[in-house]
């Protein structure tokens, strides 16, 4: 430092402050300029990719909103599908029962139907039957009772007085 100090020299120091000066002259005239252009070409390059960045940070939550309201219409659809489905599983159940009823009901009442007819032709057999069975009972008691002359002579006599009376 004592060697700087005392190796001053006065022209050199004007030259050097005379050089430095134009070369501060130059670099404002010619560099200074588009250094500065360059860093505010820069800084709105920077600025621009900012704001695309916030556009598209917007973009991708309106994005983000609307798949979200889609996923929100798919599901209630999926729910009307799934309800609507479920009705008419119930629909279709309650019309397998209702025919399965309905078909329960009609062979009951045939099954009644059968059983009444062949109650009646039961009941026709059993009068034929009885019916035969008193007239063979009658006659064979009209053939002991007049297996004689005075029983014969007997009984026409009482329908004589029935005709007679009639």
């Amino acid at each position: 430092m004592e060697q700087l100090v005392n190796d001053f020299s006065p022209g050199l120091f004007f030259m050097q402050l005379f050089i430095f000066g134009v070369l501060l002259l130059l670099l404002s005239k010619f560099a200074w300029k588009p250094i500065l252009n360059s860093l505010k070409a820069r800084e709105g390059s920077i600025a621009d990719a900012l704001q695309s960045a916030e556009n598209a940070k917007e973009e991708m939550a309106k994005l983000q909103a609307d798949n979200q309201k889609l996923l929100q219409e798919a599901r209630l659809e999926r729910d009307k599908l799934l309800k609507e489905a479920t009705d008419i599983a119930n629909k279709i159940k309650e019309e397998a029962k209702s025919d399965a009823a309905k078909q329960a009901d009609k062979m009951i009442s045939d099954a009644k139907n059968v059983i009444e007819v062949e109650k009646n032709a039961a009941l026709k057999e059993v009068t034929t039957k009885v019916a035969e069975l008193s007239l063979e009972i009658a006659e064979k008691l009209i053939r002991k009772n007049l297996s004689d002359d005075k029983a014969q002579k007997a009984l026409a006599e009482d329908f004589m007085k029935d005709l007679k009376l009639n």
